[in-house]
C-alpha cells in the first residue's frame, strides 16, 4: 500500500481534530485507543501482512502488535505507530499526521483518571464520554446517570463500602459523569428499568423519583419493566450499549466492584440488541411509565 486511495483506510474517521492541535483532547481518550487499535488492525490488513509477518518487519517482540490491535496497551507509544505506518508504506503526508495525532491524542488522560482508585481503569466512563447513544437495561437498581447524590451514596453504602472518603469520591464520580447528560451534544439516552429497581426503598426515595420525572426529554426516555411481567430474559442482571458515531458499538457488563466487562463481537451486539428491544417491547410505554413513576410517588407522600 503507498499513496494510492487505498492508503487513506478512515481517514476522515481517523483525524479526531485538527492534526496540529494535540494540547486539548477532543473526546475521549479511551475511544481514541479504541479507534486506533481498530485502524491498525485495517492497515496491516489492507497491506496483505499477518500479524507475524507484520511483527517481525517493524522488529517488534513476539504478542506485541496482537496487544496492540486489541487494544490492551497500556498508552500507544508513537514510535511504535511511525514504525507501522512505514512497515504498511503509509507515506501520505496527512495520513501519516492523522494517525501519528491520533496516537498522540490516545496518551492524554480523562476526567476519570483522577478516580482511578475508585472507577478502576475508567474504561467504561472513557467510552460513555463519547457515545452517541446510551441503551440501558437495568433490574436491581437505578441507572447511574440518572442517580441523585443521595440515592447513589445510598447504593454504595448498600455494596457493602464503609469507608467515607470512599464513598464520597465514588458519589462525585457519579455526578461528574452525569454532566455528560447536560451537554449540548448530549448522548441520547434510553432506558429501560425494572419495576423492583423503583420500589427499592432508599433515603430520599420520594427525590429519585421526582428526578426521572423531571430529567425526561425526547432524548432522553425511561420505560418500566412491570414486575406483572414475571421472569423474563435479561433477569438477572443488566447490560448497556455504547454505540458511537465513528466507531463500532459495544456492550457493557457490570460485575461486582471494579470489574467490567466489553463486548465488542458483532454477534454479541447483535444478541444484546435484541435483548434490548424485548426489553422495550415488554415494558410501559414512555407515557405510562410516567404515570407508574407518579403513581409510585404519590405512595410515598
Amino acid at each position: 500500500m503507498s499513496d494510492s486511495a487505498s492508503s487513506r483506510v478512515g481517514l476522515e474517521r481517523v483525524q479526531a481534530s485538527n492534526p496540529g492541535s494535540d494540547d486539548v483532547v477532543v473526546g475521549s481518550p479511551t475511544v481514541r485507543r479504541r479507534r486506533l487499535a481498530r485502524k491498525l488492525r485495517e492497515l496491516r490488513e489492507s497491506a496483505n501482512l499477518t500479524s507475524d509477518q507484520a511483527t517481525k518487519k517493524a522488529g517488534f517482540s513476539r504478542g506485541k502488535l496482537t496487544r496492540m490491535e486489541r487494544n490492551e496497551w497500556v498508552l500507544p507509544d508513537p514510535e511504535d505507530i511511525a514504525k507501522l505506518l512505514d512497515v504498511y508504506e503509509v507515506t501520505d503526508p496527512e495520513v501519516r499526521e492523522a494517525y501519528m495525532a491520533l496516537a498522540r491524542q490516545s496518551r492524554q488522560k480523562g476526567w476519570w483518571v483522577g478516580y482511578k482508585d475508585v472507577l478502576g481503569s475508567g474504561a467504561y466512563v472513557g467510552l460513555e464520554t463519547e457515545a452517541t447513544t446510551i441503551r440501558t437495561v437495568e433490574t436491581l437498581l437505578i441507572p447511574g446517570l440518572l442517580q441523585t447524590e443521595s440515592y447513589a451514596r445510598a447504593v454504595i453504602r448498600g455494596h457493602g463500602v464503609t469507608d467515607e472518603d470512599t464513598i464520597v469520591r465514588r458519589v462525585e464520580a457519579r455526578m461528574l459523569r452525569k454532566q455528560i447528560l447536560a451537554r449540548p451534544d448530549a448522548p441520547k439516552f434510553w432506558a429501560v428499568v425494572d419495576e423492583a429497581a423503583l420500589l427499592k426503598v432508599t433515603p430520599d426515595l420520594a427525590d429519585q423519583l421526582q428526578h426521572l420525572l423531571d430529567v425526561q426529554r425526547p432524548s432522553l426516555r425511561i420505560q418500566v419493566l412491570p414486575n406483572q411481567l414475571g421472569p423474563h430474559a435479561v433477569m438477572p442482571g443488566g447490560f448497556t450499549i455504547l454505540d458511537f458515531a465513528d466507531d463500532p458499538s459495544v456492550v457493557y457488563l457490570e460485575s461486582s466492584g471494579l470489574n467490567t466487562l466489553f463486548l465488542e463481537e458483532e454477534d454479541d451486539i447483535t444478541q444484546h440488541e435484541l435483548l434490548y428491544d424485548y426489553a422495550q417491547s415488554a415494558a410501559l410505554s414512555v407515557d405510562d411509565s410516567r404515570d407508574f413513576i407518579q403513581g409510585v410517588l404519590d405512595s410515598l407522600t
